[in-house]
């Protein structure tokens, strides 16, 4: 069970906050799989500062969508704490600060994995923002800058002292970037030394390392990240697992294309058809990753501009499949 301030999550099982991917559509679907703890997709502090179309997007909600975070990045306290508290105002159930990002956009001005540079500019974000709301406040961390600069348990220490209310470790420095092998030890130490809850994450792509992670650190939460980009079914599998139970089968062809189909639709409402075709290009590849010849229509969904393509390319590609191409299901998932 996971806990964070007076909310109660069972079982602690999330889906990471990533840019482009966890917008309200996948979210929902990740749901449905079995997925119990959400965030928002990223959101700049100054950004929100402009009101946008963009920050507005960002900071939809579903009316069924609870527990649901808002993951805010900045390196600002004051600028973090006034956007906290805007959000507040909107119904997060929690804010989310994001210290772990190690894209070299946001690294380079300062904001995500860069702050775990400078442990004094974190405890005064910290505490700006949990002064600045009422619900909890949570941080997402790396290991390190690098392998020379691990100090993920002092500045998980530091947020738990300023009443952040749980910590998300990702066991990679954030010069590795998604590189290498995830050091779940850290993630360990870390719950060793906190009272406050600790989600772990990294390299979390089945239900087999969903139960190692737990039960290797002691960890209250596990997050998924890129294994669960076009595959939302990772979540019944692991939810199956932690309940002692079999393993469902891998999705057919049919649940596969019908997920992608409804994930554009969902999109298409929330910004439109065409911005959401250019969206679903990279997630329709990731959710007929496995299926035959997936290579050659991943190269024709890359231009796709309309759901109606998207849904042509799917039914030939289902026609493929059924005239003895193999499946997912039969073993490639």
């Amino acid at each position: 069970m996971l806990k964070i301030g007076s909310l109660t999550i069972q079982p602690g099982l999330a889906l990471a906050p990533m840019a482009g991917i966890t917008s309200y559509p996948f979210r929902l679907l990740a749901r449905e799989q079995g997925c119990t703890l959400f965030y928002s997709e990223m959101i700049s502090a100054r950004g929100l500062h402009y009101h946008n179309r963009r920050s507005d997007l960002l900071l939809y909600r579903g009316e069924d969508e609870q527990p649901l975070g808002f993951q805010l990045f900045g390196s600002d306290p004051l600028a973090m704490a006034r956007a906290a508290a805007g959000i507040e105002t909107l119904g997060a159930d929690f804010i989310d600060l994001n210290l772990g990002c190690p894209t070299r956009k946001i690294t380079s001005n300062g904001d995500g994995g860069a702050l775990m540079r400078s442990p004094d500019l974190c405890s005064a974000i910290f505490s700006a923002v949990v002064k600045a709301v009422s619900c909890p406040v949570t941080v997402k961390l790396r290991k390190g800058w690098d392998e020379g600069s691990v100090n993920v348990i002092d500045i998980a220490l530091r947020a738990e002292d300023a009443g952040v209310k749980a910590v998300t470790v990702h066991g990679r420095t954030v010069e590795q970037g998604y590189s290498g092998k995830a050091d779940w030890n850290i993630i360990r130490q870390v719950k060793e030394r906190l009272s406050i809850p600790v989600i772990g994450n990294g390299d979390v792509d089945s239900a087999q390392a969903a139960e190692d992670l737990f039960n290797t650190t002691g960890c209250d939460g596990v997050m998924v990240g890129r294994a669960a980009r076009g595959n939302p079914w990772i979540f019944r599998e692991i939810r199956a697992r932690l309940d002692d139970e079999d393993l469902p089968k891998p999705p057919s062809i049919d649940e596969i294309i019908e997920a992608v189909l409804r994930h554009f639709r969902l999109l298409a409402e929330l910004k439109g058809e065409r911005p959401a075709a250019r969206e679903m290009r990279r997630h329709a590849a990731w959710y007929i990753k496995g299926l035959p010849e997936a290579a050659a229509y991943r190269q024709k969904l890359v231009y796709v501009n309309s759901y109606g393509e998207t849904a042509a390319i799917l039914e030939d590609l289902r026609n493929n499949a059924s005239q003895g191409g193999g499946s997912k299901a039969d073993g490639s998932y």
